[in-house]
Order: C-alpha cells, then structure tokens, then sequence
C-alpha cells in the first residue's frame, strides 16, 4: 500500500510532540518487535488516525504494548508532569522511559523490569542510543519485581504499567503496594483515567471535577492529573471509549 492510503480513508497520520523512537524487528524468548505496516489506529480519547508504521511488543500471539495514540496519549500526564527523581515499573517498549529521560526537569528514571527476556531484548534493540547522551546518562534499568522493589533514594514520581489490559481488578490495590514500598511525591499509573471512572461511578458519582476529586480522595493515593487541560472531559471521554458496561455500571 502506498503512502496515501491514509487520505483516501480520510484519516490524518499520528502526530505527536513526544519523541517516537524507532524500532525494528527482533526477537527474545517469547518476546519479538514486530512493525506492522499501514494501520487504523484509535485515541485513547483522540480521534482515529492512521499510521504508516506501529511498533508493537508480542508475547507469543498476545499484544503486550503497542506504540500507538492509545499508548501515547494514555501515559501523557505522567510524561508531562514528571520531575526530579521518576521510578517506571514496567519497561515495556522502553517508549516511556525514553520520553522521561527526556524531560528537562527530570534528573534521573529508574526503571524497575521482572521480565529478564524484556531486558535482553532492549540489549539487542539498544532502543536508548537513540537519545542524546544527557538523556541517557539519565537511565537505570533495574530488574525486579514491581510489587517488592523499594527505593533507596527518594522518589519524585511514580509511574506503574505493568498491566496487559488496559482496565483490571486490584489496579488501585497494587499501586498502594508499589507506593507503600516507594513512597513517592505523586504518582500516575497507566489506566488511571479509567479506574477514576469506574470508581466514581460506583459510587454514584458525576464524572465532573468534584467527582474525581472525590474519587482519587478515596484512593488515598497521592495521583496528579487534575489540572491536566480539560482533564474531566479527558476521562469521561476514555471511560466511555475504553469500558464496557461490566467496568462502567450505568450512571
């Protein structure tokens, strides 16, 4: 297909002011970077767009983690708040920790992995070289478990995605354990949006300010993101994309 094929669907490409990395095809144990051509992809409350190519982690025939507007704009908060000391559980596609690192405020990102396949994988991919070298003096990849790993120093932000769905039970639980164990200033975790939804909902809550201000009280949990532009409209958006009517009860 050529590369036109967006404008004939009527669809704009991805665009994005985050540094995208680039990717090619390689495989570790289970794990492979495969790079599917020409596809339709979905915001996580943006519009549908198309992408000449999108870089997606496989374990076997399961989609782990794809580079596409879902992914971007769902860990946009987090990247755009991130300060001083950053702690990312999950390395994933390194596209996270890459666009920290990045960040002018950020003195150092700590990424914690379990997964020692995921972590040859990145030696092969060596997916960091691509940031300038203040950027990656930045990095330390740490392999551990996300539930148990304590921080030794403090911590500015933390920022969990180690979920393969993008809505499960016990988020909120596991992010205490995290917490508990890191005690950072503030936290996003990937999903947040949603997992306010869901609450707020529950509860019998409007999905406007006072909602989820509300909603993130009851959490006990020290989450930044309200004072994201439109932030109240961003999760009633994702919430009604993303969930069924088992995450999302009827208001």
């Amino acid at each position: 297909m050529d590369g036109n094929l967006g404008a004939t669907l009527g669809l704009a490409p991805f665009e994005t002011d985050w540094f995208l990395p680039r990717y090619q095809p390689v495989r570790c144990g289970d794990w492979e970077i495969q790079v599917p051509r020409d596809v339709i992809a979905r915001g996580y409350w943006g519009p549908t767009v198309f992408m000449a190519e999108m870089p997606v982690l496989l374990r076997g025939n399961e989609t782990w983690m794809s580079l596409t507007p879902l992914e971007v704009e769902s860990q946009a908060i987090g990247l755009a708040a991130a300060r001083g000391h950053v702690v990312i559980m999950g390395l994933g596609m390194g596209w996270a920790a890459a666009a920290t690192a990045l960040g002018e405020e950020v003195t150092r990102v700590t990424v914690i992995e379990r997964d020692g396949d995921v972590l040859a994988l990145h030696e092969t991919l060596d997916l960091f070289a691509q940031l300038p070298d203040a950027a990656r003096a930045k990095l330390h990849i740490l392999q551990g478990d996300a539930l148990e790993w304590q921080a030794d120093a403090p911590v500015d932000l933390l920022m969990p995605d180690i979920w393969l769905p993008l809505v499960s039970d016990g988020r909120v639980e596991e992010v205490r354990r995290m917490q508990a164990n890191v005690r950072a200033g503030a936290i996003y975790f990937w999903g947040q949006e949603l997992e306010i939804a869901r609450h707020a909902r529950a509860a019998g809550r409007v999905l406007d300010e006072d909602g989820i201000a509300a909603t993130i009280h009851d959490f006990g949990l020290p989450l930044i993101g309200t004072d994201y532009p439109g932030h109240a409209e961003l999760v009633a958006v994702a919430a009604e994309r993303w969930m069924r009517d088992r995450w999302l009860p009827s208001a």
